[in-house]
């Protein structure tokens, strides 16, 4: 029975320690399929998503999936804890009393008691280890409790410092391509006299961005569950509009930053494939085309009265389904996963920038209904 106990105590010390080791210290992927961490997500993110998608106010429902990042770590963190104080009870149950004068029997709940107060150094005089593997343990859990707690002292910065990071860039794309972000907006202001400098240096950004959402997202997954600011932005968004972009530049539009395009066109996609991959999402077609004949025209026709070179035609209709095949499925699934709203092409109205909005009300009425940006004469 003893030995039945200690299997026990230190397979769930092993199960634990090394979910928490490849969650917190890894810095990369970890590839096993049955992971307790993931187990987890998908227990509590199902029926969180369920719930969410029962909201029909969008504020209401992203101020529901907002808490869920922040909520399921400190759970994450609970079952971790638990089951330490677990494994080192069943361990302290295989090593008997801890000391003659114990009051009543030691059952496990009385070494789940003793594994607790070891854990949290409570340092409480109703039960003191004489034998001595329960010295030994309950020196070991202390020093584990001890190692658990700044390993999450330094985690939790770290995590928010990747959100910082991923929420810049996702605000500083506002003004440039509007709120959410589009690919007829984002190209429309920037077709001016060095525009396509600039656009080619955004397109840069980007392209280190999206690396660095990939690396910080890979390491810490729970980062994808954080959302952003503001109810019509988000990582996934921004990432959509930057490939859609990436993907018109490199079909349609005859410029000097074509090639940089292809760079962040590649290194953006990798990014959503392998998040895709991360939380077993399947790649699916969109339950509704995203660029309809009719809008790709009209994206055109604005690009050309904003002063853009576009070329147009089968061969250059066919380069740009080729790819948005290439990533529309992932950007798709995931969006299905995560309950993150994509943006379209090109908004059907006129919608104003965040920056332009308060909480008090807009800057000035006619903001509302103009689609041009105060910023878009460059003369």
């Amino acid at each position: 029975m003893r030995t039945l106990q200690a299997v026990a105590g230190i397979a769930i010390l092993f199960i634990v320690m090394l979910d928490a080791f490849e969650t917190v210290v890894l810095p990369r992927r970890a590839t096993r399929r049955i992971r307790l961490a993931r187990i987890f997500y998908r227990m509590t993110w199902r029926p969180w998503r369920a719930i969410g998608r029962t909201l029909h106010r969008p504020k209401t429902r992203e101020s529901f999936f907002a808490y869920y990042g922040p909520s399921s770590l400190l759970m994450l963190i609970s079952v971790w804890a638990v089951g330490l104080i677990a494994g080192f009870a069943f361990l302290l149950l295989a090593s008997g009393p801890p000391a003659s004068s114990f009051p009543g029997n030691f059952n496990f709940l009385s070494a789940l008691y003793m594994s607790g107060t070891n854990f949290f150094t409570l340092g409480l005089d109703d039960v003191i280890p004489r034998a001595g593997w329960s010295r030994f343990l309950s020196v070991a859990e202390a020093g584990v409790g001890f190692g658990f707690l700044a390993a999450l002292i330094g985690y939790l910065p770290v995590i928010y410092q990747a959100f910082s990071r991923r929420e810049v860039a996702v605000v500083l794309l506002d003004a440039r391509a509007g709120s959410p972000p589009t690919a007829a907006e984002l190209l429309r202001r920037h077709a001016y006299p060095q525009g396509m400098e600039s656009l080619k240096e955004l397109f840069h950004e980007w392209e280190r961005s999206a690396a660095d959402i990939l690396e910080s997202h890979i390491s810490y997954p729970v980062l994808p569950y954080y959302r952003s600011q503001h109810d019509n932005e988000s990582w996934l968004a921004a990432l959509t509009a930057i490939l859609d972009s990436c993907a018109l530049m490199i079909a349609s539009v005859d410029g000097a930053c074509t090639k940089q395009a292809q760079l962040t066109f590649a290194t953006t996609r990798h990014t959503v494939v392998d998040l895709a991959q991360i939380f077993k999402s399947k790649p699916q077609a969109p339950k509704h085309d995203r660029l309809p004949a009719a809008d790709l025209r009209r994206i055109r026709e604005i690009l050309i009265q904003s002063g853009l070179k576009i070329s147009a035609g089968p061969a250059e209709d066919k380069k740009l389904n080729e790819l948005r095949l290439m990533y529309e499925p992932y950007i798709y699934a995931l969006s299905e996963f995560l309950a993150i709203s994509l943006p379209p092409w090109i908004h059907a109205e006129a919608i104003a920038d965040n920056w332009r909005t308060s909480a008090w009300g807009r800057i000035s009425g006619g903001l509302r209904d103009s689609p041009t940006s105060p910023f878009d004469d460059h003369d």
